[in-house]
């Protein structure tokens, strides 16, 4: 299965910043950056990985001679994993400060460490890339084609590796080695996390409630820990590009629920593995889970590629009228109802109707979800 990411580093690179490319593990950070240096292979290229014992230890030392004195040499500088890297925000500052012409690119495989490096000594002085898994619009087949392989996409996902693999035993290794990355050694490295199995416990918690309210008591009395310990491993998810928070969208309306947040996970193949459910739709009970969490990270994957400011929402009421999906772009409202089956018949709320007259409402169900991606992709 082909597929061309329409993101590409030269899109985001800029005169005196820094480009920081963040994702998951194996979600082709490496592929990337190494496709850019290759075509810029006339240049004088430094290129490392943030594990290598001699540039953590150029960095570490904090020297500014040695740090400029090493990167005088190099048109372009490149770190991969640069998150294993003590004060690399604060070294990369002083090439940058010093040296505006050249291109300095780091990639991490979460927002924890390298976020936190880079984030006060690099204020205003880098950009960021954010690659997910391959979007719909990214893979190169027809529309009968990638309709005709809906059921692998919902139930495996589309990390590149995945959608490389020769068969489904193939898939479900890659995407358990995945998990095990993810839910054990970043985690558990990064934030000194003592309790994997909780961790774990959680993370399935969340894998059967996407698309549902998450009420951070009720797993917290389940799994007998405090409330501040779900919300900490629940933002350490996120920050590690396994899941994402949602917040209730609201315009202030008395019956608006907006306290409560829903989580939606980067990729179903991830999902699945953590609930270690790879049956076929036609054994399954959470076809619909599977199509929210879905259609959500297409729409999220086009904004991300587009570079939009949009913002993403769920809306319900104490009265049980909900949206499964809001999308906040430019002022304009869009709401999404995901339904699998086109036959399924819904009734949009009074309440929403009333109260949004200008918003702009459609279900996205397995016939025309490609039709509805691609007239967003063109807005």
């Amino acid at each position: 299965m082909k597929f061309k990411r329409r993101q590409t580093i030269e899109q985001y690179l800029s005169p005196k910043r820094v480009l920081v490319v963040y994702g998951p593990r194996r979600i082709g950070k490496t592929t990337l950056l190494h496709f850019y240096l290759e075509k810029n292979k006339d240049r004088k290229i430094f290129s490392a990985i943030g594990d290598d014992i001699r540039i953590r230890e150029l960095f570490q030392s904090q020297v500014r001679d040695d740090i400029l004195d090493f990167a005088k040499r190099y048109e372009i500088i490149a770190i991969d994993e640069a998150q294993y890297i003590p004060f690399i925000g604060l070294g990369v500052k002083m090439i940058i400060d010093a040296y505006p012409e050249k291109t300095v690119i780091l990639t991490g495989s979460s927002s924890l460490n390298i976020s936190s490096e880079i984030g006060e000594p690099l204020t205003g002085r880098h950009y960021t890339l954010t690659l997910l898994p391959i979007s719909q619009l990214e893979i190169e087949m027809s529309r009968f084609e990638l309709r005709n392989n809906l059921e692998k996409f919902l139930i495996y996902g589309s990390y590149p590796e995945v959608l490389l693999a020769d068969s489904d035993k193939e898939r479900e290794f890659i995407l358990n080695e995945l998990i095990s990355s993810y839910l054990y050694k970043d985690a558990l490295a990064y934030e000194n996390i003592k309790s994997p199995d909780l961790l774990k416990d959680i993370a399935r918690m969340i894998a059967f409630q996407v698309g549902s309210e998450v009420s951070y008591n009720e797993i917290a009395r389940a799994l007998s820990v405090d409330v501040k310990t779900v919300g900490k491993y629940l933002d350490l998810l996120e920050k590690m590009f396994v899941i994402k928070k949602v917040r209730g969208f609201s315009r202030n309306l008395k019956n608006e629920i907006t306290k409560k947040s829903k989580y939606y996970f980067l990729d179903n193949g991830v999902r699945n593995a953590i609930i270690g459910q790879f049956s076929p739709l036609s054994l399954r009970d959470d076809i619909g889970r599977l199509w929210e969490n879905f259609i959500f990270m297409e729409l999220f994957k086009i904004s991300n590629f587009k570079r939009e400011t949009s913002n993403y929402y769920f809306w319900r009421t104490h009265t049980q009228s909900e949206i499964d999906i809001i999308r906040e772009y430019h002022g304009k409202i869009y709401a999404f109802e995901c339904k699998y089956k086109p036959s399924y018949k819904y009734t949009l709320s009074k309440l929403w109707q009333s109260n949004y007259p200008d918003s702009k409402f459609q279900i996205i169900h397995k016939d025309n979800y490609l039709e509805v991606l691609s007239s967003l992709d063109s807005d």
